[in-house]
């Protein structure tokens, strides 16, 4: 059953891990752990799972994004697929310079979760 992780979250939080894949080449890069993040608008991948895949960021495409903190910072975009929950999502996302990238609503809103939080486990709920 996918989990929480409280050993980098206080208090824990739901983490995925998806399957990053080039749509070009088909290269796959899986096992990217992800913090699911139903207050971020969009995904956030780690630029170094990205970088395995050859996939070049789109040139002239730049996100500016602004974080709790107040911190700013500008985000490459790349297009690629995103595996999660056995479905594949092709789109734009953004690259940070993180070791656990954030999957955000643009994902988040296509899939019916359950998070358990007292169990620290999330699962896919069937309505």
């Amino acid at each position: 059953m996918p989990g929480y992780d409280g050993a980098r979250f206080h208090p824990p939080a739901p983490v995925a891990e998806v399957v990053l894949r080039n749509p070009e080449s088909g290269a796959s890069v899986s096992g990217v752990t992800l913090l699911m993040d139903t207050g971020a608008d969009v995904t956030l991948l780690p630029r170094r799972a990205v970088e395995q895949l050859g996939v070049v960021p789109i040139a002239g495409e730049h996100c500016e994004l602004a974080g709790f903190d107040g911190r700013r910072c500008v985000a490459s975009v790349v297009m690629l697929d995103l595996v999660f929950l056995r479905r594949a999502f092709r789109g734009r996302y953004l690259l940070v310079e993180e070791e656990r990238g954030i999957l955000g609503r643009d994902i988040l809103n296509h899939i019916t979760l359950l998070l358990d939080g007292p169990r620290r486990e999330w699962s896919e709920h069937s309505p």
